[in-house]
């Protein structure tokens, strides 16, 4: 999957910006060097002189012009990059300045895109994902599968938390693993607190490892955005955006039902769900509500299409914020009793 055009143009214009930077700072530099050195300048003199009169000797048909003209640059070279020495200057000071010498910040080497673009695109998707303000440590090598009890059961299946967070990891592994192959949709729902939320960040870092992009919003701002759209027809931002939530590679639409949901809000809902359906972009959900409550709230029609199209799965456990503020708290008991002692 490469990024949209927009996309690949704002990434290119980037190393433009730094091919313009290099030859800045190396028109700076040589002058500096000129201004230091004054038989510098006369020496690039000569070079241009020599290379023009040796042109002309090619053209006259002189089969020893070129092999003539590579011992005099030469020599001159040398004695250009003497004096460069002599003067203090490192002896590679007039050469280009590159952030990224394998591709000379042009973004490939042949045909190939350089990892300084890979690492690139990752960064303008996440600036565009709307997840910089969301914690930075949210990825799978920090999910912590021992805040999922083995004695804390499920009534209605009999199954310990720790067994459905397990398979709900692999499920979401298999999801990264076949994205932009297989076309699936995730439905997280569960109790506050039990990691919906970490869990679709943690997916979605990754994705946009894979260079898919993603976009992320609590169901508050989705609905406000759709709604700017749909009342103010001339925002083109808003506009924008709402074109991009149709179209991103996931969407991750987080705390469903936290926001006031009324017929509009229920209507933009489904429209945004039949529509990723419709063309095949992924969604992932994550709500504190029931699956009945969600049938209530936001119509049978969309009901029907996110349990006949999404992997729902359903996420127990104890609150893991009052976890981590309880380990918190005994860690820090546990340093003051050490300090004491």
């Amino acid at each position: 999957m490469g990024l949209k055009i927009s996309q690949y143009n704002a990434v290119m214009r980037e190393y433009e910006k730094k091919r313009l930077k290099s030859h800045d700072i190396q028109v700076s530099r040589y002058e500096e060097v000129c201004k230091k050195i004054p038989e510098f300048k006369s020496l690039d003199d000569s070079i241009s002189i020599l290379s023009v009169q040796y042109g002309r000797r090619l053209l006259n048909g002189d089969e020893r012009a070129v092999s003539s003209l590579k011992e005099e640059l030469s020599i001159l070279r040398s004695s250009k990059q003497s004096l460069l020495i002599s003067a203090g200057f490192p002896e590679d000071y007039l050469e280009p300045v590159y952030e990224c010498k394998d591709c000379k910040d042009t973004g490939y080497i042949g045909n190939e895109k350089c990892h300084c673009f890979k690492r690139a695109a990752i960064r303008l998707l996440y600036e565009q994902s709307n997840m910089t303000e969301l914690p930075s440590d949210a990825d799978f090598e920090n999910f912590r599968l021992d805040f999922y009890s083995g004695t804390y059961y499920d009534k209605k299946t009999g199954r310990s938390a720790r067994a459905v967070m397990e398979d709900t990891l692999k499920t979401c592994r298999q999801f990264i693993d076949t994205f932009g192959e297989e076309f699936r949709n995730l439905f997280f729902f569960g109790n506050v607190g039990v990691g919906k939320t970490y869990l679709s960040i943690c997916i979605a870092r990754e994705i946009m490892e894979k260079e898919f992009s993603v976009l992320y919003f609590s169901a508050p701002q989705l609905f406000n955005t759709l709604a700017q759209t749909a009342f103010d027809k001339k925002d083109i931002d808003s506009r924008n955006l709402s074109e991009f939530i149709f179209d991103c590679d996931l969407l991750i639409i987080d705390d469903l039902g936290s926001e006031y949901t009324n017929a509009f809000i229920a209507s933009q809902f489904f429209t945004c769900v039949n529509e990723r359906l419709i063309h095949r972009k992924s969604t992932i959900i994550s709500t504190n509500l029931s699956l009945e409550s969600l049938a209530d709230l936001y119509t049978e029609r969309s009901f029907s299409r996110i349990t006949s199209s999404y992997t729902l799965l359903k996420i127990i456990g104890d609150d893991i914020r009052i976890k981590k503020k309880l380990e918190h708290r005994e860690d820090h008991s546990c340093y003051v009793e050490q300090n004491e002692s």
